[in-house]
């Protein structure tokens, strides 16, 4: 049942059961500052994240940077062609060493070198060159120059963040040795995803938004459609609603749209006859599309505890849009704008204090889902 803050209901953890009383997470883990804090290393620290994807930086030495929970990583190409990420954080003195460069306008470079004091790092991430002053004693009159240690290029190396893929997908894990590796985290969605021709596809637009709610909120919105008939009309007028399904796995659950009309098999990217939204914890979207030949992808990048940045990228075969995917683009920009004022509403009565605990319906047990792994994760 719903529990208000009364002094009188009881906030309990989030149930197995989705019939329980208690089967959702308690409001303060929406608005808390020190749960946005706490994401950082027990969410964001501790799960494969979705950095961007390797078709952007196909030669060596291109890159582009991401924020993940707060830390800021180099996603690079290296020189035999592999995709590495390192932590953006000069060996010497900690320094930021690259400017924030996005997947959409990458950058290229033979080395990363820090503008600070000019140590340069090869792609590898193992120490190239210092200035002369870090080999010689010039300037200080109490140490003669062979007492100066020569830098070993390893040891004095970049922080390297573990990366790994699902087909064009770099993922990146902040822990020391991952407790799950990507395909442990991933599940079936890996060999799904893998079978697809994602690489092949290019980048035709992409949209940033900033939203004012916690990005739990948004992400759960996402994984129901109780909320389609009301607020969605437009989209659901083609959909078979009741032939639908909402499909849980461990880490991830796929949302399987039916259409009212069948289309071409060449006008989707995937086998079935439906649409296929995946939601991979903790933050990544894959959209594939039931009506048209490309797929998206949504990273909800938290801000803060009340606000998040939807990162929202379209594949298609190519760039150039044809009328028909510029429309169908346009489309879902519109379901975005649609759920970001139903979000940024919820997030309106979170924030009043009145809610303890919400009540979650049986159709939404993708959302129950969304709820006990971050209790999973914060309990960690």
């Amino acid at each position: 049942m719903t529990r208000w803050n009364n002094n009188r209901d009881e906030i309990g953890a989030v149930s197995a059961d989705i019939t329980a009383e208690t089967n959702a997470l308690p409001a303060k883990y929406f608005t808390d500052p020190e749960v946005h804090e706490m994401e950082k290393e027990k969410v964001f620290g501790q799960y494969w994240v979705y950095a961007g994807h390797a078709t952007h930086i196909p030669d060596a030495g291109d890159y582009f940077t991401r924020t993940i929970g707060g830390k800021q990583i180099i996603v690079t190409r290296d020189d035999d062609g592999d995709v590495r990420a390192f932590y953006n954080v000069c060996a010497h003195r900690g320094s930021k060493m690259l400017d924030d460069t996005p997947m959409t306008d990458p950058g290229s470079l033979s080395r990363i070198t820090c503008p600070y004091h000019l140590w340069a790092y090869e792609l590898d991430g193992s120490l190239q060159s210092t200035p002369k002053s870090f080999e010689e004693a010039s300037l200080n009159p109490d140490l003669d120059d062979d007492a100066v240690s020569e830098l070993d290029p390893e040891e004095n190396g970049l922080m390297e963040v573990h990366t790994d893929a699902i087909g064009p997908l770099v993922f990146v894990n902040f822990e020391d040795e991952p407790s799950l590796s990507l395909a442990e985290q991933a599940g079936s969605m890996k060999t799904e995803l893998e079978d697809l021709p994602l690489g092949e596809y290019e980048h035709a637009r992409r949209y940033v938004s900033e939203v004012e709610c916690n990005w739990k909120t948004f992400s759960g919105n996402y994984s129901e459609c109780d909320h389609c008939q009301a607020n969605h009309q437009d989209w659901v007028r083609g959909l078979e609603l009741m032939d639908s399904e909402l499909e849980v796995n461990d880490y991830h659950w796929v949302l399987h749209y039916k259409h009212k009309e069948d289309v071409d098999d060449e006008m989707r990217i995937h086998p079935e006859h439906e649409a296929k939204f995946y939601y991979f914890w903790p933050n990544f979207t894959v959209n594939m599309y039931g009506t048209a030949d490309g797929y998206g992808t949504y990273i909800i990048d938290p801000i803060d505890e009340g606000r998040f940045q939807l990162i929202a990228d379209y594949y298609f075969r190519d760039a150039d849009l044809s009328e028909e995917e510029e429309k169908f683009v346009q489309t879902s920009r519109q379901l975005q704008e649609e759920d970001f004022e139903l979000v940024e509403r919820q997030y309106e009565g979170l924030k009043s204090g009145a809610l303890g605990q919400a009540q979650l319906g049986p159709n939404e047990h993708t959302v129950h889902k969304l709820h006990r792994l971050a209790q999973d994760a914060y309990n960690a």
